[in-house]
């Protein structure tokens, strides 16, 4: 528990900046209410005031709180929001960071992880992720092609690349933790190849065989692959074709952060590049639905504007 305590406190010190009188809120669920109440001890020693608030676990990511629980939201400095699912990509993060919220969600994050991946240097990370978006800003198209196969250029024109640094000390600012990787959304509609998750897949976990997702004009319109495919179809089936956009792109950059089957600190890990499916609304798109879902592709090559980003999985910066 000390191990736990000490990384808590690092959230609360060091990522969220909480200073003496603020107001923090704990969002939690019963899988993950250990790490709830380490974050609430934590949050205590320094706030001004801290409460802790457990929910009932969502049935999917970006599946929206309790109405009531989204409008409590906007009342307070800083929020943290260890859950078995991800609120990252709901209305209700949306608008409590309007209101001035600093938040970050650890969706379905473990005590290793936490342990483990909060010790990183942030400073960093926050350095790389920073170098890699000015070299990957103000570029017009991408092609991810990975040994596994995969193979998909689209459109970024217009779009900004966010950063998530694990340093959230500004009103209204939010992210992950852990932390470390640069996303935005693809324009919707410019999406065309296949993508071979073959890391691991947020619903699913590890993937033993690629998942084969066959795109077209900005949409999955065909998964393959073993059982882990079907889970994937099942878990997506139920918000129709606005699921099936092609939400994110994304690159790790936390070096300490490794595939274990969470996608929370896969799509962070070094090396790597992730793509999700879904709602990109929280990231500057145009798609709105209570499902996001990232894939892991190993061992990527990106090229952004004809220049290698990333080669076989290393960055070129």
């Amino acid at each position: 528990m000390d191990e736990l305590m000490n990384s808590a406190k690092i959230a609360v010190h060091n990522c969220m900046g909480v200073k003496k009188g603020e107001n923090v809120l704990v969002i939690t669920d019963e899988p993950l209410r250990q790490i709830g109440q380490a974050l609430w001890k934590a949050a205590k020693e320094i706030a001004g005031e801290a409460m802790l608030l457990e929910i009932i676990p969502r049935s999917t990511n970006g599946e929206e709180p309790p109405p009531v629980v989204a409008d409590f939201m906007k009342r307070f400095d800083v929020i943290l929001i260890p859950t078995s699912r991800s609120m990252t990509h709901t209305k209700a993060r949306r608008d409590a960071c309007s209101s001035g919220a600093r938040i970050a969600t650890l969706p379905g994050i473990t005590e290793d992880s936490m342990k483990r991946t909060l010790s990183a240097d942030y400073d960093k990370i926050a350095e790389r992720s920073q170098q890699l978006m000015k070299i990957a800003s103000g570029k017009n198209t991408a092609r991810l092609k990975t040994p596994s196969g995969t193979d998909i250029s689209m459109s970024i024109k217009g779009r900004i690349w966010n950063t998530d640094t694990g340093l959230y000390h500004k009103p209204g600012t939010y992210g992950n933790l852990p932390a470390g990787e640069i996303f935005l959304a693809p324009l919707e509609g410019t999406a065309n190849g296949i993508i071979m998750v073959d890391g691991a897949m947020a619903g699913v976990g590890l993937v033993k065989k690629p998942i084969k997702l066959l795109v077209r004009d900005g949409y999955v319109t065909e998964i393959t692959g073993d059982s882990s495919a079907r889970v994937l179809e099942k878990a997506i089936e139920p918000f129709g074709k606005p699921a099936r956009n092609i939400a994110e792109l994304g690159i790790g950059t936390n070096d300490k952060a490794r595939i274990t089957g969470s996608v929370l600190e896969d799509e962070k890990v070094l090396g790597t590049v992730h793509m999700a499916i879904g709602d990109n609304k929280s990231m500057g798109g145009e798609v709105s639905v209570q499902s996001h879902l990232d894939g892991i592709l190993l061992k990527p090559t990106l090229e952004i504007d004809g220049e290698i980003i990333m080669q076989d999985g290393t960055l070129k910066i």
